[in-house]
């Protein structure tokens, strides 16, 4: 990756509905040879996709909690019943296995505090392997989806 890509791909996290036309205005690129490098970036999976951003609030999402999850068992069977089952709660906008204890840290969405407590005992806490689970509220978000510092 040289410094062309970099500069593409700070474009794009900025902006990810860029035409690749002002993208290559933008970097001073000709348009063919900055389509041929966007194309290798996705291919090679360093561009996982393009998404919006939504605001939390505005769809009804105002509550937000940090879940610690502590696992029984750190088996690879644990750990994968338990990451497989996470995958099925959209609520849980981000998820991250970490060393040490907990096993887990976990972002977690809902429109109110009884909503979060539905989830919370329907849901987490019948989690396979689940030995122990904590919970912060959030506040308030300082630092969101910033970019990557490239």
């Amino acid at each position: 990756m040289d410094r062309i890509d970099r500069k593409i791909l700070s474009e794009l996290q900025k902006d990810g509905r860029l035409s690749v036309t002002d993208l290559a205005e933008r970097i001073g690129l000709s348009l063919s040879p900055c389509h041929r490098r966007v194309r290798a970036l996705e291919d090679a999976g360093v561009v996982l996709g393009y998404r919006a951003q939504l605001d939390h609030g505005a769809v009804g999402l105002n509550f937000s909690a940090l879940v610690f999850a502590t696992l029984r068992e750190g088996d690879r069977q644990a750990v994968e019943a338990f990451e497989t089952a996470l995958v099925d709660i959209p609520q849980v906008i981000d998820a991250q296995r970490l060393f040490g204890e907990p096993d887990y840290l976990l972002h977690v969405v809902a429109q109110d505090l009884p909503a979060f407590q539905r989830l919370y005992d329907e849901s987490l806490s019948t989690l396979p392997n689940v030995q122990r689970l904590t919970s912060t509220l959030v506040m308030k978000r300082v630092v969101q989806d910033r970019p990557l510092p490239l």
